[in-house]
């Protein structure tokens, strides 16, 4: 036996060799799928990981910036920057609160800021809608519903403010506040014409008197 061992070693070594690559190749092949299959796995959720604040970010909107240019009694009269959703108490906070002088019962502190809104802070004894000076384009609100042509706005005048319409007493009043309560309010001033007792006639006297805005 040991010589024929010596005599076919080369044979014998070959085939202890080839019965070791077979070994692995088998116990690799075999385990190969699982372990692709769990790398596959592990790459996704990494990749899920590391996209994930990417899309937060992409979720996440910028608020839109506005201008506002603040007037009157006011500590530190200018045009500031808002943020949309912000309120006229926070603007006239930028600008430093309001003076001694300040009428702070003809200021509507609680509403919202609009782009290019013009918010002016009467003196005690002033006439608050009486704004000298100011140039066309913007909205001005300083706790009244009339805007800066002096029109009344549909979307906030209270009854008696909508009686100063030429035209409309306190039914109509009442009808106005009615609508724009169960319809979300006015879009456009030819929502008037769904007033009972409004028609285009009565319209065209009125058009020119009022806003939504």
């Amino acid at each position: 036996m040991q010589e024929w061992l010596i005599e076919h070693k080369l044979y014998v070594a070959a085939a202890v060799l080839l019965t070791i690559g077979g070994f692995y190749y088998f116990n690799d092949s075999s385990a190969s799928p699982e372990q692709s299959l769990q790398a596959a796995a592990q790459e996704n959720k990494l990749e899920a990981v590391s996209e994930k604040p990417d899309q937060e970010k992409q979720d996440i909107k910028q608020p839109e910036t506005i201008m506002v240019d603040v007037k009157g009694q006011v500590k530190r009269p200018g045009v500031y920057q808002a943020s949309a959703g912000e309120r006229v108490i926070d603007v006239i906070g930028r600008a430093g609160g309001l003076t001694a002088k300040a009428d702070q019962t003809q200021v509507n502190f609680a509403e919202h800021v609009q782009d290019e809104m013009v918010i002016y802070i009467p003196s005690k004894g002033e006439d608050g809608l009486a704004v000298p000076g100011i140039a066309a384009g913007g909205q001005i609100t300083n706790g009244g519903a009339s805007n800066q042509q002096g029109k009344i706005n549909l979307n906030k005048a209270d009854t008696a403010e909508l009686q100063t319409i030429p035209g409309i007493g306190p039914a109509k009043a009442a009808a106005i506040i009615d609508y724009r309560e169960t319809s979300g309010g006015f879009k456009t001033i030819e929502d008037l014409k769904n007033i009972s007792g409004i028609g285009d006639k009565t319209f065209e006297k009125l058009k020119d008197l009022v806003d939504v805005r």
